[in-house]
């Protein structure tokens, strides 16, 4: 397989690609982060140069994997709680300012379902990192979505996150492959990505019952979603994992 990634600043006809043969890259649920749309809506016309795709040079005409990432301004010590969702929102919140940035958060590295296994996520990755430093930033952060941590979703994200290898690396892979890259684990954003929906609606994204109040145990999330039958509610507050790259 012969790459070819590409920043969307440079090249703009890959745009239609991204929204292509993802289907099923994430669970439903997930597309209801009212924080997303925020972003996503606009990131192909405001922040092309932070948006990555990769394309077999054997299927030209189809991507292969996606990264979105966002320039922001922070000056606090700490990354915040907020994690995703904050990330979003002060991005937005300088861009309509003015504010000068001076770091970046990537937001997504989505490998196509089935060329998953093969490495992708690292070299997009290494693709980000390389860009955010050509734009003039020496700094990376990511809220990570552990990979592995939806089979343990009661076990705290904080003991999910500190476990090692006898090598001295993540046990989680995705956490794994940014130390490799150079990143350091910083802190757990707690409530990195909030989503709320009535039990209709998580039934719709799920099909499951929703019909207990109670933690409910749903495929891909990384946490028990937080149901009240007689509110007709549930909530889903997923944490995250910081990751610094210095570039």
């Amino acid at each position: 397989m012969t790459l070819d990634i590409v920043c969307l600043a440079d090249r703009p006809d890959v745009a239609p690609l991204l929204d292509e043969d993802f289907e099923g890259a994430w669970p439903p649920f997930m597309l209801w982060d009212p924080m997303g749309a925020v972003y996503y809506t606009v990131a192909h016309d405001l922040y092309p140069e932070f948006v990555f795709a990769a394309i077999d040079t054997d299927e030209p005409g189809r991507a292969v994997a996606r990264a979105y990432a966002v320039p922001f301004r922070w000056t606090e010590d700490e990354l915040p709680d907020g994690g995703w969702d904050r990330v979003i929102q002060r991005a937005a919140i300088n861009r309509l300012s003015g504010a000068d940035t001076n770091i970046v958060s990537a937001l997504e590295i989505c490998i196509r379902p089935d060329r998953r296994g093969g490495g992708l996520s690292a070299l997009m990755l290494d693709a980000m990192r390389q860009g955010v430093a050509k734009r003039g930033y020496d700094t990376l952060v990511a809220p990570v979505r552990p990979s592995g941590k939806h089979t343990r979703p009661d076990l705290p994200m904080t003991e999910y996150a500190a476990q090692l290898r006898p090598d001295g690396l993540p046990v989680d892979p995705w956490l794994r492959v940014h130390v490799r890259a150079g990143g350091t684990i910083e802190r757990v954003a707690p409530r990195s990505m909030t989503i709320t929906g009535t039990l209709a609606d998580w039934r719709r994204w799920t099909g499951l019952p929703f019909d207990t109040s109670g933690p409910v145990r749903v495929p891909g999330a990384l946490v028990p979603v937080q149901c009240d039958v007689a509110h007709d509610y549930a909530v889903y507050v997923e944490p995250n994992v910081w990751v610094r790259h210095r570039l």
